[in-house]
């Protein structure tokens, strides 16, 4: 664990900010929690102890909960006391609301929602105005670029940057660090080594750039997906199928570069010769996927949710969302025993 870094605080109790919440607390960092909805607390407590088996063997939680869990209606008066700040902005109404009477803030129509500029914007500047100097501020922002919301930060808004994990964060490694033209490289670099000493994949973004690195990667599949289907090409089930039990597999152990590469031989003659290959086709079948993108139109998207409905009712949710962890965990583990899978 980076050795500065001992206390963090987590600004929104959302999904993503429960299993920060779990992540940090299984490393043992002292968190100090807040959103302002009512329940709340009650709900964080119950998601890290739903998620304690998996990321922790310490079986005493109620220790760890109770010297290093703290969770407060109002944290400005408790930033002084963090060495690090996530923000994870929760997504309602009631929140918003609430956040606007809490933190003082003075526009009158503050929009609802983590991506919204207005309610980034407000919130920054609170955690900006009382955070100790040099004390990184990263943001969940899921492809919402920090500079969108850095505006109203007089104090040191260099040490603001997105620090974007992949739901849920106490199990996906990955985060995207991704730091506005004027975020201090130190900011960047301490941000990078915190996420690393908690065992997380870090990868620098090196410019600003809507939606980052993987949420593009997976709007790329994901309209194709949604053209083959709404165009009656393959079935909502067979085409999860298509990822899951093809490439999917392949991707969680080697990125596309590196498949590429193992496709046409080994090493950079092995992806030339791929692209040298191969090459001319994929320009036929980007021509056909341009000419047939998904459009959103309102007759595709009825189209598309009609067909994904015929697969999704058949879907035991309860037991693929535990039965996901567990092979999930079991992959990390086998993974971590091969280091040259990355």
């Amino acid at each position: 664990m980076a050795q500065q870094i001992q206390t963090v605080a987590v600004i929104g109790c959302g999904v993503i900010g429960m299993s920060w919440v779990s992540l940090f607390l299984s490393r043992g960092l002292k968190v100090i929690a807040s959103d302002p909805v009512e329940g709340a607390e009650a709900a964080c407590r119950r998601y890290v102890h739903d998620a304690w088996p998996s990321i922790s063997k310490d079986k005493d939680l109620e220790q760890t909960l109770s010297g290093n869990f703290e969770f407060v209606p109002d944290v400005t008066a408790r930033l002084q006391e963090v060495d690090f700040i996530q923000e994870a902005s929760p997504n309602n109404a009631n929140t918003c609301s609430v956040l606007r009477s809490q933190y003082e803030c003075a526009n009158s129509t503050l929009q609802n929602g983590p991506e919204r500029i207005e309610f980034k914007e407000e919130l920054m500047q609170v955690l900006d105005r009382n955070a100790r100097p040099g004390v990184v501020i990263a943001s969940s922002s899921s492809g919402l670029p920090s500079s969108k919301f850095i505006g109203r930060c007089q104090n040191d808004p260099s040490r603001i940057l997105i620090g974007h994990p992949f739901n849920p964060p106490h199990l996906i490694p990955l985060v995207e660090v991704v730091p506005h033209a004027g975020t201090n490289p130190q900011s960047a670099s301490t941000a990078l080594e915190f996420y690393k000493a908690l065992g997380k994949r870090p990868i620098l973004i090196r410019h600003e750039f809507p939606g980052f690195v993987a949420n593009r990667l997976q709007a790329a599949i994901n309209n194709e997906a949604y053209s083959l289907i709404s165009r009656g090409i393959v079935s909502a089930e067979d085409l999860d199928a298509a990822i899951t039990s093809g490439p999917g597999l392949r991707w969680a152990l080697s990125g596309p570069i590196v498949t590429n590469a193992l496709g046409g031989g080994q090493g950079s003659s092995g992806f030339n010769s791929r692209i040298e290959r191969l090459g001319p086709a994929i320009r036929g079948w980007e021509e056909d996927i341009r000419e047939h993108r998904f459009d959103w139109s309102d007759e595709k998207v009825v189209l598309l949710k009609e067909e994904a409905a015929k697969w999704l009712e058949k879907v035991k949710w309860s037991e693929l969302v535990e039965q996901r962890d567990t092979v999930l965990l079991d992959l990390l583990s086998a993974k971590a025993k091969a280091p040259s899978i990355v």
